[in-house]
């Protein structure tokens, strides 16, 4: 359903920002005498809703009518430049992360994690693996990322054996 490889990118990142309720692809259509457009993204912040689009090229600054229909339909209006979506280590930790988004990490695993944390405070990637009985180390890690029960840096390294893992903040 993405529009192209740079709003699958993104949607990527979406996936794992903290700050991120809840987004919804190609949400709505825009329009204004003979212009349409459909954004990328629908995202639901706690700050409030955002329509967003990824842009390359040309198109790094989209047509200004497009942000002020967003915001007469109640929307902040983002364009996020491709070069910024592919920058960094993140976009790398999400694809890798996300490749384990339909794993569940059992009880027993998430309450030896999460009991190890609270005694320690932080482990590495490489001290959680003992923690994991009922399942695949990293597929459980990543299940309790994803699932927001732990946290690691996505933006610091690729994740790593000694990559710090702590408990969730809000």
């Amino acid at each position: 359903m993405f529009r192209n490889q740079a709003a699958r990118h993104l949607g990527c990142l979406l996936d794992v920002d903290q700050d991120v309720i809840s987004w919804t692809c190609l949400p709505l259509m825009l329009e204004r005498d003979s212009g349409v457009h459909i954004p990328d993204f629908l995202v639901e912040k706690g700050s409030g809703s955002i329509v967003m689009d990824a842009v390359e090229g040309r198109e790094k600054s989209p047509a200004l009518w497009i942000a002020s229909e967003a915001a007469a339909h109640g929307y902040e209006y983002v364009a996020v430049p491709v070069d910024e979506i592919g920058s960094g280590f993140r976009l790398w930790n999400a694809v890798d992360l996300l490749r384990y988004s339909r794993w569940q990490c059992p009880l027993g695993d998430r309450i030896r994690l999460l009991a190890a944390l609270d005694e320690h405070g932080t482990l590495s990637v490489a001290d959680c693996f003992p923690a994991f009985q009922e399942t695949r180390p990293i597929a459980g890690l990543s299940s309790l990322i994803l699932n927001r029960f732990v946290e690691v840096d996505l933006d610091e390294a690729l994740i790593g054996p000694e990559t710090s893992v702590r408990r969730w903040r809000d």
